[in-house]
């Protein structure tokens, strides 16, 4: 016994044992997940589609997107600046035809959600869509073999016991309105321009999503309308590089902020009009649709922690990327000049989310700039000096972020590409620092990682292999990663 503590002293600590109730000697439970937590995988339609083993590569295949034309253009894929690794999507995972084999696989993971997408320019292959006035009207021009595909996809995925969270827009859209190989080459005068035409993509892209939750909403009640949208501006308008080139891939930093609203603009639209038409509850618990959008968040650090610009500089990134979309969508208030002060609010923008869906992969080192690095815009004074940081801690940030806006957070994405060793060197980690985040207060619905097999990682074809399963590229077999195990294990203790 330590000297300075007393026989009747010890004998009192003795009777109220660690938590201070007497004879009660119980440890502290361990933190779990909730009973009613998502826990998924993720696919989008394009990098997962294509590839089918014995579907017709011209029905497999959706050839009417921006995102074929840039993968597959032979002018675009000799270009080196583009970065396109000219894999045939031919060497795509085939999941168009073989979503029930990895819906299977899905429920032997254990998880009860699935994270997946449409192709807009799969229901609405023509240019005439363009022309509907009404949702109901839209109905004349969407693809007949497309719309059955939806229907026995969804079907599917509530049949094998999984709640669906779809994506209305993965970054890809129909030829019709984006020619990404046009507006590459002169985005100023290019016809379709994307996000860069609000008057044109607002009103259609409304009533894509409006149809969408018509057809489907009655097995869908979770909605994420954009898919990266900062992203998108990054690697489309801004900075596309070896990493991600989205179409059209130009640096126009003059082009790259108006998108970036445009992209806040789409997204309230798509909000009002999925509340519209998704009227049927899908699981018959009364809850209303959950709709959001799906921002790709980083964990923010200065390059010295000590040095005040770049501290003053981590901060402005952390503004620009996290913060400055969200602020237009949760709370209508737009900063167009980015000098950190909101100069415009749009109530018909505002409050247009539900929950923030958060794809989490990286952490940030920021170098300080004394002047910024687009001078029109007051706020780049910060250079990434480090990009690319696996860092689990990060998913706290991340989260924590996304609940001070007042809403709760779904991981929609994270992921690697995983070694024999990621269970329990990646995965474990980032769940652990999820819980520890839930465990001290952070409200958080489900966990998504991407992704459930190899897909076409976009510019990257399939080289990078993030899936829980591998894919065979010839013969489409999935096998089991061991990092599938671990997963399996932590949905099933509830502990990471």
């Amino acid at each position: 016994m330590p000297a300075h503590l007393s026989p009747a002293l010890v004998l009192a600590l003795a009777l109220t044992g660690c938590n201070g109730k007497p004879g009660d000697d119980t440890a502290p439970a361990t933190p779990k997940f909730p009973a009613d937590f998502m826990w998924g995988t993720a696919v989008a339609g394009f990098q997962v589609e294509a590839g089918c083993p014995t579907i017709a590569a011209e029905d497999c295949e959706d050839r009417g997107s921006d995102w074929y034309q840039w993968v597959t253009d032979p002018d675009l894929i000799a270009e080196s600046a583009n970065y396109l690794s000219g894999e045939p999507l031919a060497d795509a995972p085939g999941h168009f035809e073989l979503y029930n084999t990895d819906l299977d696989n899905a429920v032997a993971l254990g998880t009860n959600s699935f994270r997946t997408s449409i192709e807009w320019s799969r229901l609405f292959p023509a240019a005439a869509a363009e022309q509907a006035t009404s949702v109901d009207d839209l109905m004349q021009y969407a693809d007949p073999a497309a719309l059955a595909y939806y229907n026995a996809y969804f079907d599917a995925i509530v049949a094998h016991g999984l709640t669906p969270l779809v994506t209305l827009n993965h970054y890809t859209l129909p030829l019709w309105i984006h020619d990404g190989k046009a507006c590459h080459e002169d985005p100023d005068n290019c016809t379709n321009r994307g996000w860069l035409d609000l008057a044109r993509i607002k009103p259609a892209i409304a009533l894509y999503s409006g149809f969408c939750a018509q057809q489907f909403g009655d097995r869908v009640d979770w909605w994420a309308t954009e898919n990266e949208p900062m992203a998108i501006v990054l690697s489309g308008y801004l900075l596309p590089g070896e990493d991600r080139t989205n179409p059209p891939g130009v640096s126009r930093p003059d082009l790259a902020i108006p998108v970036a609203f445009n992209l806040a603009e789409g997204h309230a639209a798509m909000y009002d009009a999925v509340k519209s038409y998704d009227t049927v509850d899908a699981d018959g618990d009364g809850v209303d649709s959950m709709v959001g959008a799906v921002p790709n968040l980083v964990a923010v650090q200065p390059l010295d922690p000590d040095n005040e610009t770049d501290v003053h500089g981590a901060a402005d990134l952390d503004y620009v990327y996290n913060r400055v979309y969200l602020n237009a969508t949760v709370y209508g208030d737009f900063d167009r000049d980015l000098d950190g002060v909101a100069e415009e609010h749009r109530d018909d923008v505002a409050g247009r989310m539900d929950y923030i869906g958060v794809n989490y992969y990286t952490r940030i080192t920021v170098r300080g700039l004394n002047v910024p690095l687009f001078s029109e815009y007051p706020i780049t004074d910060f250079y990434p000096e480090v990009l690319w940081e696996e860092y689990p801690d990060g998913i706290a940030d991340v989260v924590n972020l996304a609940n001070s806006y007042g809403l709760p957070a779904v991981i929609t994405e994270n992921g690697t590409e995983p070694t024999e060793t990621s269970g329990d060197t990646f995965l474990r980690p980032h769940l652990s620092a999820l819980l520890g985040a839930m465990d001290a207060g952070a409200d958080v619905r489900g966990y998504f990682y991407w992704s459930l097999t190899d897909n076409y990682e976009w510019n990257h074809g399939m080289s990078m292999t993030f899936g829980m399963y591998s894919v065979d590229l010839t013969t489409k077999a999935r096998t089991p990663k061991p990092m599938a195990a671990v997963y399996t294990d932590i949905i099933t203790t509830g502990e990471p």
